[in-house]
């Protein structure tokens, strides 16, 4: 056998023990036969912990089910830092680019054939650089063919069909040792419309989890010209947020540390500018780095976006690990609040629906859309209802307080606590439980 340039495709003795000991195959063996794990999805909080870093990933595929599967993962935001390049042709247009090109961190290769699969990769090798990682998806469900593989140092084997998330979860695993590091989670607010209420249900929120679950909590105000988050906690706030995204590379965690302002026990804010002496023209990529620090500093990172339609609020709703989106019970938040729910479905097909919350429910004088006739029709779930209260909303504005600090036990307070729980996953400190939230408390019990 040829000697092998890069070190994932090296023939081990068998006597020697073996590199690749800590690669667990991606199967479940029975007798004369080896079986694929269950392509379902995870659940939602398994997600967290996958995270793929900057590479160039290349696939060679035989068939066009394997290349709509790994075009459909690498349109996947936990991939969304990979640079993937789908071809057709298999491992021998494979072998025949790489006579002429640099092998990119990750190659992807199908084949049909099991003897064809081992020979070609004796053949890929000898133009393979040191480092790449190996990828192989094959159509035989054989135990001796999978351990062969194994011998000659390729990084994993799938058994095709292959599902898209699948696919990503196994890319996730080959790069577990750079991405090991716990990443807290990201949540994105957002409003189907301007004067919803959407930033403020994100500052209650989040003062609200900072309280429950005693853990730290970032908000970062996103509307650079005109945030109110420094103004909904009273706070002085300086530069904040437009001194991290001027110089994105010379961001870190000392840097983020300094900008932040503290606005009680586990919660701080990253406020926007607020000023309008310059135009706020952002390109695509400029928040990437504010998320990767900001993860990698805390447990909860909320994202109070302004409604707008970007290049770069795309990115944040598809990179956020959760989007809540607040409406009002009005035929035009009706509509954007489907189109927001069609956009989210399709560009993040393998995580949760979004979080729906009605806000400012039961206003005086105002037609609505009844509660679960809005959720009917977007064919979405209410998260929460938070009951109209300008008495409430516009004493805590006023004061620089959340609505539980002016009303302890109102419906609203017990709204936000509701969402927190949801979010979180987790139930508050001291034992405490929050009963379930229902239109009842908003409208009252019904007259006999």
């Amino acid at each position: 056998m040829p000697d092998m340039p890069f070190d994932l495709l090296n023939e081990l003795s068998p006597k020697a023990p073996s590199r690749h000991a800590d690669v667990r195959p991606r199967f479940t063996v029975e007798p004369q036969a080896v079986v694929p794990r269950a392509a379902e999805p995870p659940p939602a909080l398994a997600r967290e912990s996958l995270r793929i870093p900057r590479v160039t990933i290349h696939a060679f595929c035989d068939s066009l089910d394997v290349a709509a599967a790994i075009e459909s993962a690498a349109a996947d935001r936990v991939m969304s830092r990979a640079n993937t390049t789908v071809h057709q042709g298999g491992i021998a247009a494979a072998i025949e680019f790489y006579r002429q090109a640099p092998t990119p961190n990750l190659i992807v290769v199908e084949s049909r054939s099991s003897a064809g699969l081992i020979t070609e990769l004796d053949s890929l090798a000898e133009v393979c650089d040191a480092g790449t990682k190996v990828l192989a998806v094959g159509h035989t469900n054989d135990i001796a063919f999978y351990r062969e593989l194994m011998r000659r140092g390729i990084s994993e084997y799938m058994l095709a069909p292959v599902q898209p998330f699948s696919l990503v979860e196994t890319i996730a695993g080959l790069y577990g040792e750079t991405t090991s590091s716990k990443l807290g989670r990201v949540y994105a607010f957002m409003g189907a419309k301007g004067g919803v209420g959407s930033s403020t249900v994100a500052h209650n929120v989040a003062w609200t989890i900072a309280r429950r679950v005693s853990l730290d909590v970032i908000i970062a105000d996103m509307d650079l010209p005109f945030g109110t988050a420094g103004l909904d906690f009273n706070v002085d706030a300086g530069v904040g947020i437009g001194e991290a995204i001027q110089d994105p590379a010379r961001l870190d965690e000392v840097l983020l540390d300094r900008l932040l302002t503290k606005c009680g026990n586990n919660l701080s804010l990253l406020a926007a500018p607020g000023t309008l002496d310059r135009s706020y023209d952002i390109c695509e990529g400029t928040f990437e780095r504010l998320l990767e620090v900001a993860q990698a500093s805390v447990p909860f990172l909320i994202l109070d976006m302004p409604h707008l339609w970007t290049a770069w609020s795309r990115n944040m709703l598809k990179a956020a690990d959760e989007v809540v989106l607040t409406a009002a019970p009005d035929l035009a938040g009706l509509r954007n609040t489907k189109s927001l729910i069609d956009f989210l479905k399709q560009a993040r097909p393998n995580d949760p629906p979004p979080k729906l919350i009605l806000n400012q429910v039961g206003m005086p004088k105002r037609p609505e859309i009844k509660p679960r006739d809005f959720a009917k029709a977007v064919q979405l779930e209410l998260t929460a209802c938070i009951p109209f209260d300008a008495h409430q909303f516009g004493t805590a504005a006023n004061n620089g307080q959340m609505a539980a600090e002016i009303t302890g036990k109102s419906a609203a307070a017990r709204a936000f606590a509701e969402v927190s729980d949801v979010l979180t996953g987790r139930q508050p400190l001291k034992g405490r439980r929050t009963p379930s939230f229902n239109l009842s408390s908003i409208f009252g019990k019904p007259k006999r």
